[in-house]
């Protein structure tokens, strides 16, 4: 089963991570964490770029090392590098490194010096005070690291594109076995929320115990924690867990609706089917025991009087009742987007140069793009200085002249200093169509010191009028 590009991503963030905890070369660091965004954002498998034969090495921030380390991983599932790193440093030292007010550089000290290796190791010295002993660790940063210690462990969760990367795979793997019916995606996946806990996954067929032994022979598959006739629970390499649900075709819509959830907006619904003398369940909706809907949603929320719900608006936050007046709001699609209000090119962090951005922009129907590179203080990023500011704007001006019905707006993500300042002049701002103030540093400071020395001294946003020639 291939090797999915959001696998290969978090092995390259871990593998920065730990090598940034080893004091390994920073350079090194930085290719691996710049690789795996490359990664996440491709918009084709590197596995199905790999069997068609195209170069991964051509493909910004990888280079020929990187290939072949990336068309090990998809032969092997394995990253060999990291598996070595794990062993050199043994322990929970990633979950370490996310307790807030942590990160790489103490998390060194804490091994060095305490030989600290799992959570539990981190609460104790703690607690017993010793974290005072080491350089840069204050009262305060103890006080932080106990009160995060003592939150109970959030169930982990995992991005949009992540699981979708899961889902498309999982579901081709499972149609191509399914006699008659389909496999679709539902739960929080479908709703389209950030994050997701779990896949949901629905499949109609009349033969349903053959859909639950194709899953659990599927190679992603680490352990098989549940196994009937039509439920069947997985959890896969990557730690995601997988909850198969197989109906009959009749009852498509109703289990669609039951699975796709959330669970409040499921419960308004089957309060208004109660208040009717109706039953709704994953089966149907159903007057006394006959059925009057349940094929599809469409047919349910019309049963109901409701206008159909889209997914991505079933939370329970007042669509039932704009369902009711027909009064729900319209989505925005991809074709009502007319630009990009924020994107990084070659000058800072991203990987296209301004031209190709603006090209690619006005490929897609756009009218405008806003160019918002790092400022200077993000190092890492090579972030902007005053020179390179103007010199950027320069070329905006050069290449708008040359673009017709398409206008590249000049930006910045300027940083908000430890002291309220922002990372470039005002002279320079003042020149700018938008800014996007950001904080990329000093992420322990308390609210009061976050926003004290700000307060009333930018404001997010708009930094002058847009420019005069029409953008949208």
């Amino acid at each position: 089963m291939p090797v999915h590009n959001a696998e290969i991503a978090a092995m390259f963030d871990q593998t920065a991570e730990l090598l940034e905890i080893k004091g390994d070369n920073p350079f090194r660091t930085r290719a691996y964490r710049r690789a795996a965004r490359v990664l996440e954002s491709l918009p084709k498998s590197v596995a199905a770029m790999l069997r068609e034969g195209e170069d991964l090495a051509q493909l910004p921030g990888i280079g020929e090392d990187l290939a072949s380390k990336i068309a090990t991983i998809v032969e092997t599932g394995k990253f060999d590098r990291l598996e070595s790193l794990k062993r050199e440093l043994p322990g929970d030292l990633g979950e370490i490194a996310a307790i807030p007010g942590l990160g790489p550089k103490r998390v060194k000290l804490l091994i060095e010096n305490l030989g600290v290796r799992s959570i539990e190791d981190v609460r104790r010295a703690a607690r017993r005070g010793r974290l005072g002993e080491l350089p840069g660790f204050g009262p305060k940063l103890q006080q932080n690291i106990l009160a995060a210690l003592a939150k109970p462990v959030a169930a982990k969760r995992f991005k949009l594109p992540f699981a979708e990367a899961e889902s498309g795979a999982l579901i081709d793997w499972l149609s191509r076995g399914l006699d008659g019916g389909r496999v679709v995606a539902a739960g929080s996946f479908r709703r389209r929320r950030d994050t997701v806990g779990d896949l949901d996954i629905l499949a109609t067929t009349a033969h349903a115990a053959p859909v639950g032994d194709r899953l659990v022979e599927y190679e992603n598959v680490a352990l098989a924690l549940a196994h009937g006739p039509t439920r069947t629970t997985v959890v896969l390499r990557s730690g995601i867990q997988v909850d198969l649900r197989v109906v009959k075709e009749e009852s498509y819509g109703a289990a669609l609706m039951y699975f796709t959830g959330s669970k409040a907006h499921n419960i308004a619904l089957r309060n208004i089917a109660n208040d009717r003398g109706w039953k709704l369940n994953e089966y149907g909706l159903f007057d006394e025991d006959r059925a009057i809907a349940g094929e599809t949603e469409e047919g349910i929320y019309k049963k109901l009087g409701l206008q159909f719900v889209p997914p991505e608006l079933r939370e329970d936050r007042g669509e039932i009742a704009l369902a009711q007046k027909n009064a729900l709001p319209h989505l925005v699609q991809l074709s009502d987007i007319r630009g990009d209000l924020h994107v990084h090119s070659n000058w800072s962090d991203g990987n296209a140069t301004i031209a190709e951005m603006a090209q690619a922009a006005k490929a897609r129907g756009y009218a405008y793009m806003a160019l918002t590179d790092h400022s200077r203080r993000v190092t890492i990023a090579h972030g902007l200085d005053r020179a390179r500011m103007l010199r950027q704007m320069d070329e905006i001006d050069r290449l708008n002249a040359k673009l017709r019905s398409f206008t590249v707006l000049k930006g910045v993500e300027v940083d908000i200093l430890a002291d309220g300042s922002l990372d470039l002049p005002d002279e320079v701002l003042s020149r700018l169509d938008i800014v996007v103030a950001a904080v990329h540093y000093k992420f322990d400071l308390s609210r009061d010191e976050q926003t004290s020395a700000s307060s009333g001294r930018w404001t997010i946003g708009m930094y002058r009028s847009w420019p005069t020639q029409p953008v949208a």
